[in-house]
Formats: structure tokens, sequence, C-alpha cells
């Protein structure tokens, strides 16, 4: 691994760990001040729909990106202009 390598590797190891503190914070100190907005701690089907949203999220963009794949090999979107097309 050459030194450029490693300062980018750095750099993103870096900020992934600062996205989860900074997540970890704001998770942990929701509700914690009602003056300040905060309407208490989530319950049970907060965190259900939380879940449910965030793997139904996961997988609606897994299944696009395939799509975007399958139809680049397939050459579907080869020919997009009308102008391009060889018939």
């Amino acid at each position: 691994m050459n030194r450029n390598t490693f300062f980018v590797a750095a750099a993103l190891i870096i900020f992934l760990i600062s996205a989860v503190g900074y997540t970890f914070h704001v998770w942990t100190n929701i509700g914690a001040d009602p003056a300040a907005g905060g309407g208490g701690e989530m319950n049970g089907n907060g965190i259900t729909a939380l879940i449910i949203g965030g793997i139904g999220s996961l997988v609606l963009g897994g299944g696009l990106m395939a799509l975007v794949f399958f139809s680049a090999r397939r050459g579907y979107d080869d020919a997009a202009d009308p102008k391009d097309r060889q018939d």
C-alpha cells in the first residue's frame, strides 16, 4: 500500500468513526431535554418502524442497483438515443 492510499484510508476511517460517534450521541440524547423539543423516548412500535424502514430502504436500493447493472450488462442502455440506433 503506497503512501497516498494509506492517507485516504486513514481519512475515511476517521470520518467513519466521527459519523458513528455523532450518531451514537444523537441517538442516546433523543428526548433528553423536553424544553428543547424532545418528545421522550421511542417505544417498541417506533423502534420496529425504524428497523423495517431501514431494511426496506436497503432492499429497495439494492434492488434498483441490481436492475441498473442488469440493464447495463444486457445492453438495454446502449441505444437510448433514436439517432444512435443501428437497425
